[in-house]
């Protein structure tokens, strides 16, 4: 630091910087003693890092034992071989490197005259995706941070160069599998409630043609313009790739967009296990890839290729006079013409990197192992004496749960809750078809068969952790995951409920649970956005709008049908009264979606809620 340059340092110390910084994160990336997760509550970490900024400069190897001792431990360490939780991130030390390389340099990647080496590389990058998976000469993309980005870009993309502005006359289809990115796309850009389908699934948890086919049909017969389709080549909860050939002739015969979200999977197109999987990708429209999955690149990268890649310049190309001198014509290509961001730095930069040092074929292999570790799970479960798969096995996630005798979804929370606590490894959940699945992801290019053994050894033998009683966990909110199972007798008292036969009342009693609630205990509040439904089995509660009593109910009355109906895309009101117990309550709640397949699937329900909405709905 100098006088003339408060920033600035001379050339040793910054080596001596970097060499130091470097040594730190090779020590850590390579402990082998550290657990794939460590928590941290807020009180911790504030009790270790707060406090007021110096005036002066900090001691450099002062930072650096902090960041060791209170930053680093705390998180996640995506890259340990035991981590099969969501989707591993296991990037690659030269990819890290190209951020380095892409920071250091400070590397603006937004125009071609001030960055035109990156953005060759980056032109060359999406050209290698575009041929991998199948896109003609003509396709074109940007990197971006994710793909949550890209796909919010390919519907802004596909609503440009279609039709234009926005209007209430354009509809979207998804599947209900799909990534949530695609309806926080959808409600940034402007398509209400109405304007986005979100379809069921089949036994695979594929989007099925024919009810594409069927809704689209309706919607061109009532007048309105199908946009947008969403297909899933890899998704997040179980890896299940849609029909893709079937479903991109459906939407190109009604003149809408195909757009396939394989942030996952896409890139299991290297290998020929992966490239059979994902047949009709070369279909598309669009296509999102997140080369910080499968392609091993470090946090962030992610990818939209469009089939024709001028249809990303003339969605987004804005040129304003400030920027007048960076305007390229037909020479080179101004990224930030391509997509959202002006100022972007270089992702390019690592993925060439890496691919460069590696070469092509260690990333295949790399997959190739990946899937067959996937395989080894399956073969394992399939061979347990007390797993079971949950679905079935797609892309490299396994999905599987414990059998136990009672209380199963508890007890599987509870055996990933334990493993988490081991240190020795570590999964994640999610819910299929109502039911808690154990979710497993070999992703990462450091697991091996010994890793995928160890885990599942481990879910077989273990004993779940205890979790919180019910009474305990009332005030941070309840599962029905945990609740005792309701008797179908309970149900058939509620005279909503009168139209079911027994089957039905036994089917719908496994997906609700009861609560108490003590006199002048608020059930909901007004205006929040909560989804639970009630049903009144014993007591009576007030119903307040502005703080007024408007109604009281009673055993066998109904209240929080307003909130719960999802209308699309998990639109929904808001509450619009408040309701307190003014007796010793007992109620049934049916927990958030629940009641949206209960009206769809019993018509006489259907009718009796939708009478109380039309009567409870306010009107100013």
């Amino acid at each position: 630091m100098s006088a003339a340059d408060p920033l600035g340092l001379d050339p040793e110390t910054m080596r001596e910087l970097g060499y130091r910084t470097v040594d730190l994160l090779v020590n850590w990336l390579n402990d082998a003693e550290a657990p794939p997760l460590r928590r941290a509550g807020p009180s911790e970490l504030e009790a270790r890092l707060s406090g007021p900024l110096p005036a002066e400069g900090t001691p450099f190897a002062e930072i650096l034992a902090s960041l060791e001792r209170d930053v680093l431990p705390f998180g996640s360490r995506v890259f340990h071989p035991a981590f099969f939780a969501f989707i591993p991130g296991s990037g690659t030390w030269p990819g890290a490197l190209g951020d380095f390389v892409a920071s250091a340099a400070n590397v603006y990647a937004g125009s071609w005259m001030e960055s035109s080496g990156v953005s060759q590389l980056e032109l060359e990058v999406t050209r290698w995706f575009a041929e991998w998976i199948g896109l003609p000469p003509t396709a074109g993309g940007l990197l971006v941070s994710g793909g949550s980005a890209a796909n919010a870009t390919a519907l802004a993309c596909a609503r440009e160069r279609l039709v234009g502005a926005m209007a209430p006359s354009l509809v979207a289809y998804l599947p209900d599998q799909a990534h949530s990115s695609l309806a926080r796309a959808a409600r940034v850009l402007g398509f209400g409630p109405a304007q986005l389908r979100v379809l069921p699934v089949d036994d695979e948890h594929r989007l099925r043609p024919r009810v594409l086919a069927g809704v689209m049909e309706a919607d061109a017969a009532a007048g309105l313009r199908p946009l947008f389709v969403a297909a899933n080549a890899g998704a997040t909860n179980t890896g299940a790739v849609d029909p893709l050939p079937e479903l991109a002739a459906i939407a190109h015969e009604h003149g809408a967009w195909f757009h396939v979200d394989a942030a996952y999977g896409g890139f299991a197109a290297l290998t020929e296990r992966g490239r059979a999987q994902l047949a009709g990708l070369e279909l598309a429209d669009s296509v999102t890839l997140d080369p910080h999955k499968w392609l091993y690149q470090p946090y962030e990268c992610g990818c939209l290729v469009v089939r024709d890649g001028d249809a990303l310049r003339a969605a987004f190309a804005i040129t304003p006079d400030y920027l007048r001198d960076s305007h390229v014509g037909d020479e080179g290509v101004n990224f930030a013409d391509r997509g959202l961001q002006l100022t972007r730095t270089s992702r390019a930069l690592k993925v060439w990197m890496s691919l460069r040092y590696f070469g092509l074929d260690a990333f295949r292999a790399a997959i190739d192992r990946s899937l067959d570790l996937a395989d080894l799970a399956r073969r394992r479960v399939e061979e347990s004496p007390v797993l079971e798969l949950a679905a079935p096995p797609s892309l490299g996630i396994v999905c599987l749960r414990r059998r136990f005798d009672d209380h199963e979804d508890e007890r599987n929370e509870g055996l990933v809750a334990a493993l988490e606590r081991s240190g020795m490894g570590l999964v994640s959940s999610t819910r299929l078809r109502g039911r808690y699945a154990i979710r497993l992801c070999p992703l990462n290019h450091t697991s091996t068969e010994e890793d995928v053994e160890r885990v599942l050894t481990f879910l077989e033998t273990a004993e779940p952790e205890e979790l919180l009683s019910l009474e305990r966990d009332r005030e941070v909110g309840r599962s029905w995951l945990r609740a005792p199972r309701v008797d179908s007798s309970v149900l058939a008292s509620i005279p909503l409920f009168a139209p079911l036969d027994d089957g039905d009342l036994e089917r719908v009693a496994r997906t609700v649970h009861l609560r108490d609630a003590a006199p002048g205990e608020r059930i909901v509040e007004q205006w929040t956005t909560s989804r639970d439904f009630f049903a009144i089995v014993e007591g009576a509660v007030d119903v307040l709008i502005d703080d007024e009593v408007v109604n009281t109910l009673r055993p066998g009355d109904f209240f929080g049908e307003i909130a719960a109906l999802e209308w699309a895309a998990g639109y929904s009101y808001p509450r619009i009264a408040t309701v307190v117990a003014v007796e010793p309550l007992r109620l049934l709640v049916f927990p958030e979606g629940t009641l949206t397949t209960l009206v769809s699937e019993h018509p006489a329900v259907d009718a009796v809620i939708r009478d109380a909405v039309q009567e409870r709905l306010p009107r100013r």
